[in-house]
């Protein structure tokens, strides 16, 4: 195999930055987000989940990019090249498992949004009350036909992308997605500031409430920012192996979280005035995209404008996840068949991967229809318990793993020489960086663990 084949790497800085905010940015900020922080008291939410960016996700993003820029390998091989055993391989096949779980799902919401961007297009929604809109939305999740040609539009796309080398396809998307993505985001955020009493959405997001926050919020806030920042999953690590190694992995990781966050509160900031514009409650939970929003949006002024924009900024934000969540097993098959008779190059192994998460997409897609009872356990369909592993289970295992890894098992000389120059404003950072991953993340985690399995 060639060079450019077995060592794949974006060509910029920028490159870097754009996808990997593309990996992070997703529907967990503009789906997850907005929903988490209605239920959980709007302003109080959010400042205690921009803390928990700084102190948690900060770190936890360093740490996976540190691992993949030392190793130079994917989450397959990562572990084993620092540490020159296979003691810590099982972790990276817990990143592997975690991403195959995760699109298992994920292409079937993405399929939703690719739905409804159609629909929005369509000019379907046309009339429609909330009523016809939860209508709209049970009979679409129950027609399995339409929701798996949906998903399999997605995972066609995404395939698509990462046929193409890393830097023709990954790299040269993400420049393109991310700008667009937060030049729409700015346009709604601007159109929804100009409706009438959009103020007091507004002081529901900024103004903090400081009695609402309770051990609840603050664990809500912090399973947020794992969840936001695809922390767990081997995304991170595999697109720190394809770093630059003149990048710094301390200003990477900020300008990421920074664009992620962006997002998260741009989201907001669309979201909360147009509820509140339309006297609806702010805590409709999951539904509030699917269902709420399309309802607000068809009673403001240049209503086909403002779905279309909306949906089709979902679609994009979905895509740039899924990308990095495919690019996971593909490098993981590619790394891992490198040294048997005959090795998969990447064009073969995305076709392995699209097969795989395909037949995941299937068991997904009937576990949410009427003909799919039998893929119930314990009151939980399939789709439910793929979201409940993967995010309760896996995903916090997984950051737990890293942490202990990084800040236990690496000496200390070489993880402040992969962070970064301990100056100026880095060196915060970089001093805060080791007691943080050896000790509060790992309790934070803990805590978060609990929390999801209802023990906490």
């Amino acid at each position: 195999m060639s060079t450019e084949k077995s060592n794949p790497s974006f060509t910029s800085k920028l490159g870097l930055i754009m996808a990997a905010a593309g990996s992070a940015v997703g529907l967990g900020n503009i789906w997850k987000f907005p929903y988490i922080a209605g239920e959980n008291g709007g302003g109080a939410f959010l400042i205690i989940y921009l803390i928990c960016v700084l102190v948690f996700g900060l770190p936890l993003l360093m740490t996976e990019f540190l691992i993949g820029k030392k190793s130079g390998k994917s989450a397959f091989g990562a572990f084993q090249a620092i540490r020159n055993n296979n003691r810590w391989q099982w972790l990276s096949w817990c990143c592997m498992l975690t991403a195959i779980i995760i699109m298992g799902f994920y292409f079937v919401v993405t399929g939703w949004c690719f739905h409804y961007a159609v629909a929005a297009i369509m000019h379907s929604f046309k009339g429609l009350d909330t009523t016809a809109f939860y209508a709209h939305f049970s009979h679409f999740v129950n027609n399995g036909g339409a929701m798996f040609g949906y998903s399999v539009l997605a995972v066609a796309l995404t395939a698509g992308v990462l046929w193409f080398d890393v830097n023709k396809g990954i790299e040269r998307l993400s420049k393109i997605l991310m700008p667009l993505l937060l030049l729409m985001m700015v346009l709604m955020a601007g159109r929804v500031l100009m409706l009438p009493d959009s103020n007091i959405g507004m002081k529901f997001f900024f103004q903090a409430d400081f009695s609402k926050i309770t051990p609840g919020v603050v664990l809500a806030a912090m399973g947020q920012c794992f969840f936001s920042l695809s922390i767990g999953m081997g995304a991170i690590i595999t697109y720190g192996a394809y770093m630059p190694k003149t990048q710094n992995i301390t200003a990477t990781a900020l300008q990421v979280v920074v664009l992620d966050t962006l997002v998260a509160v741009l989201a907001g900031i669309i979201i909360f005035p147009a509820v509140f514009a339309f006297g609806v409650d702010p805590s409709e939970g999951p539904e509030l995209v699917f269902v709420v929003l399309p309802g607000v949006f068809e009673q403001m002024s240049f209503s086909w404008l403002s779905s279309v924009l909306f949906f089709g900024l979902l679609c994009i934000a979905a895509v740039t996840s899924t990308i990095s969540l495919m690019e996971v097993a593909v490098a993981f098959i590619t790394e891992a068949s490198a040294t048997h008779k005959h090795p998969l190059n990447r064009h073969k192994a995305v076709l392995v991967v699209s097969a795989i998460v395909l037949v995941m997409v299937v068991f997904n897609v009937l576990s949410l229809t009427d003909k799919g009872t039998w893929l119930f356990f314990q009151g939980k369909s399939f789709f439910d318990w793929a979201d409940t592993i993967s995010a309760n289970i896996l995903m916090p295992v997984n950051a737990f793993a890293m942490a202990l890894f990084v800040g236990w098992w690496l000496n200390k000389n070489e993880v402040h020489h992969e962070i970064g120059k301990k100056s100026g404003w880095q060196h915060w950072i970089c001093a805060s960086y080791l007691p943080l991953v050896r000790y509060l993340i790992p309790l934070a985690i803990m805590a978060i663990f609990l929390n999801g399995l209802g023990i906490l």
